[in-house]
């Protein structure tokens, strides 16, 4: 059995712009909530969200990959270069058709396709759209402008499972290494939806939260007062690699995926299933795979984005999975990054890889009354992180359509 080990990572969040900074800042229960500065948000139902802060992409890329990219894209190129770098990958020492990539995202370029059709609509009708406009929207054109800058000419492909794409993603790379497809395999996802046709429709849809007074504490997972979500955006990158390929280039080694579970609530195009059907199906099948049981479970980071339904039906499947007198700890770092959508599932991989290794779990912030029911049912390190000694760890994510996936990690161990 070929084991996944995890060697690079890279962050590009609304509460740290680098993996140091998004770590202490995590750690540090810091929100990454406030108004939204990219455009006037004064007539919209939501006015906040959490955006990049101190992040200009003139200061990082050249003028001519800001005309060719998609903000998206760009996210995803700058933390792929951050996770090459803490990785130490030298590329032109590897086997470059066995390093591949897979990566996701949800919306892809929304930001492109929205000021182009709004120049088209406000304009004489003639239709002056850049020459880049298709190649900027695709979902898919982060996965291929990764490759391209790298050389890398392996496995490549997008997944898109809405808000579990990045999950999904990981899981895909995980079974490609496994299968003897690649050695390497650059994997996460990117989001930058912070758009007015973002905010609009997922106000519409009466997904966000409407705390206008007070951004910083919007977002409140498992809370009895939660309305909704709060949108982030940002880039999440793992570097994952067969592990003796790893050891034998001397990587320094993070962490492990041993277990994926994808599945399907198949009841709702946005709402899970009330009783968790498509998420009990997707813990159990990760924690199959790794050849584990329940109990071996230390620590959850879960989807739970703050919405009425949505946290009840996750916690309600955590108890169907775990008991109703687990010592599992769960914890929701949506509370400070806001929703990344489909990067959503690699920042949060990224935080549970961190969570094992440093033996530190992330507080979930802004909650101050848990639902009753599920108080008592397990650990929830609220307002202040928690040490704690740990082997396994399960990131959690679904996303409109039904789709579940569930990644386990496991602490390195030679």
């Amino acid at each position: 059995m070929r084991r996944v080990v995890i060697t690079g990572m890279g962050a590009l969040t609304p509460i740290g712009n680098n993996l140091e900074s998004f770590w202490s800042n995590l750690k540090a229960g810091v929100s990454g909530a406030a108004t939204i500065t990219r455009f006037d948000a004064s007539k919209f139902r939501a006015q906040f969200a959490c955006e990049l802060k101190d992040f200009d992409l003139k200061d990082h890329f050249h003028v001519k990959e800001l005309r060719k990219y998609d903000p998206f894209s760009l996210y995803a190129l700058h933390a792929v270069d951050e996770a090459l770098n803490h990785g130490k990958v030298d590329f032109d020492v590897l086997n470059r058709d066995r390093i591949g990539v897979i990566w996701g995202s949800g919306n892809g370029g929304i930001q492109t396709f929205q000021d182009q059709m709004k120049e088209y609509c406000d304009g004489d009708g003639t239709p002056r759209f850049t020459p880049f406009f298709i190649p900027r929207i695709l979902v898919d054109i982060a996965s291929g402008v990764i490759s391209i800058k790298y050389g890398l000419r392996g496995v490549n492909f997008c997944p898109v499972s809405a808000c579990a794409t990045s999950n999904t993603a990981l899981i895909e790379a995980f079974n490609y290494i496994k299968w003897d497809k690649a050695d390497m395999i650059i994997s996460g996802g990117s989001e930058a939806a912070i758009t007015e046709a973002a905010m609009g429709g997922f106000a519409s849809a009466r997904a966000l939260s409407m705390r206008n007074d007070d951004p910083k504490t919007a977002s409140r997972p498992f809370d009895v007062n939660r309305d909704g979500f709060v949108m982030g955006e940002g880039a999440g990158a793992l570097i994952l690699e067969e592990y003796e390929h790893a050891k034998k280039r001397g990587a320094t080694i993070y962490g492990e995926i041993v277990g994926g579970g994808m599945a399907a609530d198949a009841y709702h195009l946005t709402g899970t299933h009330p009783d968790g059907d498509g998420a009990v199906l997707g813990m159990n099948e990760a924690m199959r795979e790794a050849g584990i049981t329940a109990d071996d479970i230390d620590y959850i980071n879960m989807h739970a984005t703050s919405t009425p339904l949505g946290d009840n039906s996750e916690l309600i499947a955590a108890s169907r999975v775990f008991g109703k007198d687990s010592n599992v700890s769960i914890s929701a770092t949506k509370s400070m990054t806001g929703h990344l959508l489909g990067a959503a599932g690699a920042i949060e991989g990224i935080a549970t890889v961190l969570a094992l290794k440093e033996g530190i779990i992330p507080p979930t912030i802004n909650t101050e009354e848990i639902e009753p029911e599920f108080a008592d049912h397990f650990d929830f390190p609220l307002g202040n992180s928690k040490e704690k000694n740990m082997i396994y760890g399960m990131s959690n994510t679904f996303g409109f359509g039904g789709h579940i996936a569930s990644v386990l990690f496991k602490k390195f161990e030679t």
